[in-house]
């Protein structure tokens, strides 16, 4: 992993995360315990503030930022998934964001909620707890229902399980280029 300060503003990874050695990791940002953060990640706390909760997984080439001087508070158990860009104020425990889904500044996902692929949740907007959003502007269209509860709290200890596994068995083997 390349870890940078910026002025002050220094990283602090938990001794229990996991962090890919191809993740940015840059200014003021907090990777708590049992964390997962994948290969082509950038997790920027340049300008402001950035607390990724316990067990939350920031899956491949995702992008996490938030303006100057904002914090963004993000639970535990979240997933951001592959390719997604997330400038939120808050993602509240157990949310997902989905592959390729744009969170605006400012932005507050409520506990459970699902930002669907792809989608894009405007500046500000605010989505209750356990509510699926799709679309551009994002839209709310429903509850999550208790059996994707049920599948994504499988698919969140994956990562856990990732986070403690990939230390001891991804073993760099080569270059080849």
């Amino acid at each position: 992993m390349a870890m940078y300060r910026y002025g002050e503003r220094t990283p602090k990874v938990a001794e229990g995360a996991c962090v890919s050695d191809s993740a940015l990791v840059i200014g003021d940002m907090q990777i708590a315990d049992d964390g997962y953060t994948g290969h082509g990640v950038v997790l920027r706390g340049d300008y402001g503030t950035i607390h990724l909760g316990p067990g939350t997984a920031v899956e491949e080439n995702a992008v996490v930022h938030i303006g100057p001087g904002s914090i963004s508070k993000i639970g535990a158990r979240v997933t951001i998934g592959h390719g997604a860009t997330v400038h939120a104020r808050r993602i509240d425990n157990f949310a997902l964001i989905g592959m390729g889904a744009v969170v605006i500044f400012d932005a507050e996902i409520g506990e459970w909620a699902v930002v669907a692929q792809g989608y894009v949740v405007p500046n500000g907007m605010r989505i209750p707890a356990g509510e699926l959003v799709v679309g551009v502007p994002a839209t709310i269209v429903g509850d999550v229902s208790e059996k994707s509860k049920h599948y994504w709290r499988y698919g969140k200890q994956l990562y856990v399980d990732l986070a403690h596994e990939y230390p001891h068995t991804l073993e760099k083997i080569g270059e080849w280029c």
